[in-house]
């Protein structure tokens, strides 16, 4: 089965052989060189816009066979919803996805689209160009061809006036949309598979973009104290990793902005184990570490003017005769002990030991953490927007303001001493879970004995990166949520700063 797709640019006029795709605005007739398309099929647009009840809305689509006087197989005139909605880069990646999944309905397997609108900046099309390949995504490699598969394959031209400066920003949206992807793809893949090994070894190919990786094991770990990551990892055969990543791309001695991934590569919630039912979406319950080498790969492709470092923890949670168990106590690297009221409680003491190591070493000035963490952000926020719990109001709205540019939502919630006491524990320090009430929140709290003054992000991550809503640039399982999210975080606030 093929899923290749092609977006190129190409000057005006436009030169059809499959699809031709005009927009028009809503409630507003065809401008630009749209009306000169549409004038030259002799059609009326007024009988026809009402006869077929199209008003231009976002989504809407008049689909004309064998247009007369149009050098193309059908004419697709898309509506580009009201001006005001279309200003925004998330816009636009809607506007890209809306048109795949069109394309794709209709098995067209060449398009052509005029964007010779003022609306159209190299910017925007760069956002349709990636709305259109993360929409065009499937996962399906371990599907066997059927003889009467078809091609799914697509070659979308896109035909806009300043096509120089579109193809670089094109280019640059791009690195971060295969991010995604890339992202996407290490969730998707099956356990058996993709071990804590094999994810290791996804990470280290990232040096031939110009990373540099680094690779703890279990006995530079146990070296190091990090009794807390450790533990989970013990009831498993495949061997525990710290995998670090840096990217170069600031100044010399400038504090490096740094990216923390929960990467438990299975998670059967160990000797507190969970329901059967559901246990096969476990397998991405390594989408924050997937999001971080989404988000690496981003930075060292379109070579970000920022230093950066992406740590993630991999380890896999299963039930044996060496597992830790409930009423353990650990000890993790900070010196803090920690009594283990429930193994399925285990990212966040992977994140323990994560947080507590890369703000030591590397003193970043900024330190953000994604993870699939609680089932809980999920009740309180469902599958709109992902938990942001922060020490730092500066960073949040950072974080807010990113979210919203790019459709990638995070809503903050509440951090402070009464849930902090939820998770004081009457035989070590802290226990690793406050119990039902509050659930993200006090998974919060325990991450914050982790982080000293250095302004901090979590970002839970559980109801929107897998078993994620199907949008404009999202029909598959996994979203790939945080890369982009990430990325304009860097480019807005830090990038060349």
């Amino acid at each position: 089965m093929l899923h290749d797709l092609i977006v190129k640019t190409a000057a005006l006029p436009v030169k059809a052989t499959g699809a031709l795709v005009i927009y028009v605005a809503e409630d507003a007739e065809p401008t630009g060189g749209a009306a000169a398309v549409w004038q030259a099929t002799g059609l009326d647009w007024t009988k026809l816009a009402a006869a077929s009840n199209f008003k231009g809305k976002q989504g809407q689509m008049l689909d004309l066979l064998a247009p007369p006087n149009v050098e193309a197989q059908r004419l697709l005139v898309l509506g580009s919803g009201k001006p005001s909605n279309g200003s925004s880069p998330s816009a636009w990646a809607d506007r890209g996805g809306s048109l795949a999944s069109k394309l794709m309905g209709l098995k067209v397997t060449r398009a052509a689209v005029l964007l010779d609108d003022d609306a159209a900046t190299p910017e925007r099309v760069g956002e349709l160009a990636a709305g259109l390949t993360l929409r065009h995504y499937r996962f399906d490699r371990y599907k066997s061809a059927k003889k009467d598969d078809t091609d799914n394959s697509l070659a979308v031209t896109l035909h806009i006036a300043s096509r120089a400066a579109a193809d670089k920003a094109i280019a640059d949206r791009m690195a971060v949309a295969n991010g995604q992807i890339l992202a996407r793809d290490l969730v998707h893949e099956p356990p058996n598979v993709l071990g804590t090994t094999e994810f290791m070894e996804r990470a280290s190919e990232l040096t031939e973009l110009g990373l540099e990786v680094e690779v703890l094991d279990g006995a530079a770990m146990e070296e190091l104290g990090m009794g807390a990551l450790l533990a989970v990892a013990q009831g498993s055969d495949r061997p525990p990793y710290l995998v670090i990543m840096s990217w170069k791309g600031g100044k010399d001695g400038d504090a490096p902005l740094a990216f923390v991934g929960k990467g438990v590569v299975f998670d059967t919630g160990g000797i507190s184990l969970k329901q059967g039912a559901g246990m096969e979406d476990m397998k991405g319950d390594m989408g924050g570490a997937a999001a971080v080498i989404g988000l690496m790969q981003a930075l060292a492709t379109r070579k970000a003017a920022v230093n950066a470092i992406g740590v993630i923890g991999l380890v896999e949670n299963m039930p044996s005769s060496n597992a830790y168990r409930p009423g353990d106590i650990l000890k993790a690297m900070s010196g803090t002990t920690i009594e283990v009221v429930n193994t399925d409680a285990e990212g966040r003491l992977v994140l323990a030991d994560a947080l507590w190591y890369t703000q030591g070493r590397f003193k970043p000035r900024a330190m953000i953490n994604l993870a699939t963490l609680t089932g809980a952000i999920g009740v309180a926020l469902g599958n709109d927007h992902a938990g942001l719990f922060s020490n730092n109001d500066d960073l949040a709205g950072k974080l807010l303001a990113a979210g919203l540019a790019t459709g990638e939502k995070v809503w903050r919630m509440p951090l402070g001493p009464a849930y902090d006491k939820l998770i004081e524990s009457r035989f070590a320090d802290i226990k690793n879970s406050g119990g039902r009430p509050a659930g993200s929140i006090t998974a919060a709290q325990f991450l914050l004995r982790f982080v000293n003054d250095v302004p901090w992000a979590h970002l839970d991550i559980a109801g929107v990166a897998l078993g994620s809503p199907q949008t404009e640039t999202n029909g598959a399982w996994a979203s790939g949520f945080g890369v982009t999210l990430l990325d304009r975080l860097v480019r807005d606030n830090y990038e060349g700063k």
